[in-house]
């Protein structure tokens, strides 16, 4: 079994990638070669959530599961707040084949699938990009989101304006000037939003968006998360990675419930990579993708950096 550290990840997998991996990922589901397992989640208590995300990818041979959650107080301590690994098996015999270091990667395939409905869902002539929240997440979706569209402007918002300067600070690297706005602007104004947060109250409000608006809602997904007002997804054309997750942990979870929006009418993302679905019709369209975050993606990246890191002779092989 091959064991690949999280010291060893950064230099290994790339934005484009994770993109590359991701979009294939997404591509096998929709054509029902791979499949994700039923999700166990749980809360901790304080705002900790810990879980279990796995699948099964025939085409790929990518068997495994990704162990880790979210804690809120990592921060304090110098570390991410989400953690997590993955362990990959043979699909053919169960044996174990690789233990690997999750974090870096779960914030490359989160970014890496916002970006995906970016390219396939925004419009082309996106020029402003909107930033809801600003966690140790936001700088990677910022950075994989400004490589699908020529974007002018970044502004965003977050709870805590003091933490503002991470988004300042990454939209500088990229060459982009940023502005922090209150809500309304931000909707008034971003022509793709990607909402990135922990919130289990609606942040931004179904009255905010304008036409022709992409939303990416990419947050904490579990039970009662919430992001986005659910009259929004009752106009919108709703996009996800999965729709059981989708309706059941995900941003769509509300307006389903509550008869705003039809489970049936959450359309996959892979079937528009596909080619199966159009995906945007119009200009005027509001298009919302739920990133749930499926355990596919997880095995996808992981198994990229496993590969890479035994070509590198970074991956410590050990007896099982």
């Amino acid at each position: 079994m091959w064991i690949v550290p999280e010291s060893a990840i950064p230099g290994l997998v790339d934005e484009q990638s994770a993109f590359d991996a991701i979009e294939a990922c997404f591509a096998a589901m929709a054509r029902r070669d791979a499949y994700n397992f039923p999700v166990i989640r749980e809360g901790l208590g304080e705002g900790r959530q810990y879980g279990f995300k796995s699948g099964l990818d025939r085409v790929g041979g990518h068997l495994g599961v990704k162990s880790g959650g979210y804690f809120p107080g990592n921060s304090e301590r110098g570390i991410p707040n989400h953690q997590s690994t993955v362990f990959l098996f043979d699909p053919e015999s169960g044996r174990p084949t690789a233990m690997v270091g999750g974090n870096l990667l779960t914030a490359l395939r989160t970014a890496a699938a916002s970006a995906i409905s970016i390219r396939y869902l925004a419009r082309a002539d996106a020029k402003v990009l909107g930033m809801v929240g600003a966690g140790h997440q936001s700088a990677f979706q910022m950075r994989a989101a400004v490589r699908q569209r020529s974007f002018e402007k970044v502004i965003g918002w977050n709870l805590h304006p003091e933490m503002l300067t991470r988004l300042a600070d990454t939209a500088e690297k990229l060459g982009l000037p940023f502005e922090a706005v209150d809500l309304d602007r931000l909707g008034e104004e971003a022509d793709v939003i990607i909402t990135i947060t922990s919130s289990f109250d609606a942040i931004v409000q179904d009255a905010q968006i304008r036409p022709g608006t992409h939303l990416a809602c990419m947050g904490t997904d579990t039970k009662g998360k919430q992001e986005v007002e659910a009259a929004l997804l009752g106009r919108a054309s709703v996009f996800t990675d999965e729709v059981a997750q989708s309706v059941s942990i995900g941003e769509a979870q509300h307006a389903v419930a509550s008869g705003l929006l039809a489970e049936s009418a959450i359309a996959e993302i892979g079937a528009v990579i596909n080619g199966a679905h159009p995906g945007r019709q119009s200009a005027d369209e509001i298009t919302l993708f739920d990133g749930t975050g499926v355990g596919l993606q997880d095995l996808a990246v992981a198994s990229k950096a496993v590969d890479l890191a035994v070509a590198k002779g970074l991956a410590q092989e050990v007896a099982v």
